[in-house]
């Protein structure tokens, strides 16, 4: 109970020492006067003034104090100190005293003073107050505290110089702030204070001390939601996870500060807590079951970090369904997260309209949730994993994006895998990638999921025994794998002869000769192709047969649509290697030879019945190796057997790669871009015809015939978004490669009002096709025909085009629509500009 007579007399000697420090010029009464208020600080032996005295000073006048000394801070004799004595007198009064007031009174000072060698006097000061542990030391006085001594306008206050204490430097020193301000240094201190206090509060409660972390709690919640959650619970994380291993102590302080934590920056905390943490053990030992009776905490774990974000790591799902999976109490939630990962998943509408990246984070979540299930839990789910699986698996393999038909082959293997239907298991053909061998590695449990501390080996025994134990096993391992020992000469069980000796003649280099050979003319190539059995023969044949078309152009206009007809119908019944380069590249070679008969069949045979839709994806990707090649200019060197279909793989679909057509714009841009030189600095290219532009019309009318017809085994419109996609970018190629062409316009104006009508299909990939056919469009077209031909058109694609580029989930889609806008805006630009440029020419 506070005294009125100690209250009274300390507030007389404190209002002395003031009008001294105000108006005394005598020096030594300064340094009587500090010493006498350092008294009421120091408490030692010496000191005259009681316990009393000394806490009614620290609650009533030590904030006063500071801030006379502040103000006084231009006075004489503080400038006639010495360095010694400035440290002890004046700066030991802001590191002696309680520290929340000193902090404030810090950075206030701080925040009002100009740029000086005051400031710079007040800067180190709080840069020996940080260096000097004077963080844990406030952060301890508010795990004293009971109850709050202080108005919740004051604790806020300091919680919020204390979450922001670098920002606020920043502003105010800018490029003179000091290293210990900094972010990456501050925050780490402030997290090992924060440590210090809470190894005080251990060591209090073990001692029967009543202790409260509310503070501290909203320190580390107010911190965190600022966005610095990284570098705290980097250092906070591991030490946490190590004190709670064994020590009861540690693990109820650690749940009852995530308990004080205020719910409006639990998210932060936990988010930045799961990625931190090694393992669900160590998550486990810090937040308890907090899952279990926070709503809130429930909702993150449970939904938000499974279901609605999806930028962490596999490490991040590993701890979250790991610690559901650790307790008893926990089980029920990740049975109920299985669930709602499985409607995810298997969600035809989310397959079609969430990023990629989403659709494999939730792969990854019901991999993990299922490897977690016990076989118990695995029977009661059967049905509801057997329907997710079948549902989701096709949702997935319809799909024209070839890493969500793999994500759904690998999810439908590892689930019939796990489930064990019948004894039979799912197996799909795919391409291993770094992505496919994540998915399946999530089913194979992780048994340690952070190390334990490793014991001090006492005088390297336990080192030597270790490596005496590991070192025979790997030599025996090796010395298995090796091949048995050649028995010598002087064996004398060997049957070696002499000859044996003799060094073996390579023969490494020699080709197995054939009876057969490759046919020379092109009739008989035809005739063997089209009836032989002669795996031999149909493999010489069909290596042969582009040369034997690019060398007999005469023949081959008179079979070109025979053989193109046997080529599409050929089958790979031999396994010849590089059958569909092969193949296409001869077909190819007849489109070149004899254009226009063989375009007006392949595009006829596209709509045709009872044909596969790989024959259909083939018969686009003919005509657009054959528009691609028709387009180059012809030169002297080009050879039959060297043409652009005969590389060892198929060609990659345009439009397929995104990077390529941003290089196709900006070469088309900078085409486009005028510049003056001082004479040629580059040899005149030699004019020679366009093959492709007389017949361009044969490529691109015949494909926009039908589209709208579905037949017996082709739904163009419904269900075939591939073949649907593929058309849509073959139809902008033929455009695109069309530029400069007496037709450019006509087939411009045709494939915009094709496409408009699929401009929000479901499907990314026909999407892609759609911004890439209107990109082509506005590259091929003459500015002065957008204008003329497209007037009517322009400002709602436009509008179109900004809507795709701001909220299309695809990425592509909205860098082509960005493409576009760009392209689109250059051209008008252009064609506004022409007329004044024109009538300045006149």
């Amino acid at each position: 109970m506070e005294h009125p007579s100690t209250n009274a007399e300390v507030r007389l000697t404190v209002s002395q020492c003031f009008r001294t420090l105000t108006s005394s010029p005598d020096s030594k009464d300064i340094v009587r006067t500090l010493q006498t208020l350092h008294s009421y600080l120091d408490g030692g032996p010496e000191s005259t003034t009681t316990a009393a005295q000394q806490a009614e000073f620290r609650r009533a006048h030590y904030s006063r104090t500071l801030q006379l000394l502040v103000s006084n801070i231009q006075a004489d004799w503080l400038h006639s100190f010495t360095a010694a004595e400035r440290t002890q007198l004046w700066d030991g009064l802001f590191l002696k005293g309680p520290p929340d007031q000193a902090l404030l009174v810090l950075l206030e000072a701080i925040g009002e003073l100009r740029p000086s060698s005051n400031l710079d006097h007040m800067v180190s000061i709080t840069e020996k107050f940080l260096q000097s542990h004077r963080l844990a030391e406030l952060l301890w006085s508010y795990c004293l505290q009971a109850a709050p001594s202080d108005s919740p306008q004051l604790r806020e206050t300091l919680l919020g110089r204390i979450s922001a204490l670098p920002d606020l430097t920043a502003n105010k020193l800018r490029l003179n702030n000091r290293p210990v301000f900094l972010p990456q240094q501050y925050y780490p201190l402030l997290a090992t204070e924060m440590l210090t206090a809470l190894e005080r509060t251990c060591q209090a409660l073990r001692d029967g001390t009543d202790c409260s972390l509310t503070f501290v709690a909203q320190v580390i919640g107010k911190v965190c939601i600022q966005g610095h959650s990284g570098l705290v619970l980097a250092v906070m994380a591991p030490r946490l996870s190590v004190c709670t291993r064994s020590d009861m102590v540690w693990q109820r302080v650690c749940w009852k500060l995530m308990e004080n934590v205020p719910q409006r920056w639990m998210e932060s905390v936990l988010t930045g807590l799961v990625q931190a943490v090694r393992g669900p053990d160590a998550l486990g030992r810090i937040i308890g079951n907090l899952v279990l009776t926070n709503k809130n905490v429930q909702f993150v774990i449970t939904h938000k970090l499974l279901l609605l974000q999806y930028k962490y790591e596999s490490q991040v799902l590993r701890v979250v369904l790991g610690y559901l999976a650790a307790d008893r109490d926990r089980r029920p939630l990740l049975i109920q997260v299985l669930r709602s990962v499985c409607q995810a998943w298997a969600n035809p509408s989310a397959v079609k309209h969430t990023p990629l990246e989403q659709q494999l984070y939730v792969s990854k979540a019901l991999l993990l949730s299922v490897s977690l299930l016990k076989d118990s839990e695995l029977q009661e789910l059967r049905s509801e994993l057997l329907q997710c699986m079948l549902g989701g698996m096709q949702s997935h393999l319809d799909s024209s994006v070839v890493r969500i038909r793999h994500m759904g082959m690998v999810v439908g293997e590892c689930l019939s895998s796990r489930m064990d239907i019948n004894g039979t298991k799912l197996k799909f053909e795919y391409e291993q990638d770094e992505e496919t061998r994540e998915l399946l590695s999530l089913m194979t449990p992780v048994t340690c999921d952070e190390p334990e501390p490793e014991p001090e080996p006492v005088n390297g025994v336990d080192s030597l025994q270790e490596t005496s134990e590991t070192i025979p096993s790997t030599q025996n391992a090796s010395s298995q794998s090796k091949p048995a020992p050649q028995p010598s000469k002087a064996d004398p069980d060997s049957d070696l002869d002499s000859d044996d000796e003799l060094t073996p003649y390579d023969m490494s280099g020699d080709q197995e000769t054939s009876q057969a050979s490759p046919p020379r003319y092109l009739r008989d190539c035809l005739e063997i192709l089209k009836s032989s059995e002669d795996s031999v023969r149909v493999e010489l044949s069909l290596r042969a047969a582009e040369s034997l078309v690019r060398r007999n152009a005469f023949t081959a206009r008179e079979i070109s649509v025979q053989m193109s007809k046997v080529l599409l119908h050929m089958e790979d019944k031999y396994n010849i290697i590089g059958f569909l380069s092969l193949r296409q590249a001869t077909m190819v070679a007849l489109t070149v030879t004899d254009c226009i008969p063989v375009t007006q069949y392949l595009t006829t045979e596209f709509y045709s019945l009872n044909y596969s839709l790989r024959q259909r994806l083939d018969i686009l990707e003919v005509l657009v190796v054959a528009a691609q090649e028709l387009s180059k200019p012809i030169t002297e060197k080009t050879t039959p057997s060297i043409g652009p279909a005969t590389t060892s793989e198929l060609t990659p679909y345009p439009g397929d790669n995104p990077v390529h057509w941003q290089q196709v714009v900006e070469k088309r841009i900078q085409s486009k871009t005028k510049r003056l030189s001082k004479g040629a600095t580059k040899p005149v290219a030699m004019a020679t015809p366009n093959r492709y532009a007389p017949v361009a019309g044969h490529f691109f009318f015949p494909l926009l015939r039908n589209y709208d017809k579905p037949q017996v085994t082709f739904d163009l419109l419904g269900s075939d978004h591939l073949v649907l996609g593929r058309l849509i970018h073959t139809l902008g190629l033929f455009v695109h490669l069309a530029v400069n062409a007496p037709i450019a316009a006509q087939m411009g104006r045709a494939l915009l009002d094709f496409v408009w009508a699929v401009r929000y299909h479901v499907d990314q990939m026909v999407r892609r096709g759609v911004l890439f056919a209107v990109c082509s469009v506005f590259l091929s077209m003459p500015s002065q025909n957008l204008l003329v031909d497209l007037s009517d058109q322009l400002f709602e694609t436009r509008a179109w085009l900004a809507d795709v580029a701001e909220g299309d989930p695809d990425a592509d889609c909205r860098n082509l629509a960005v493409q576009s806008l760009v392209l689109l805006d250059k051209s008008l630009k252009k064609q506004l500009q022409d007329p004044q440029t024109l009538s300045l020419e006149s």
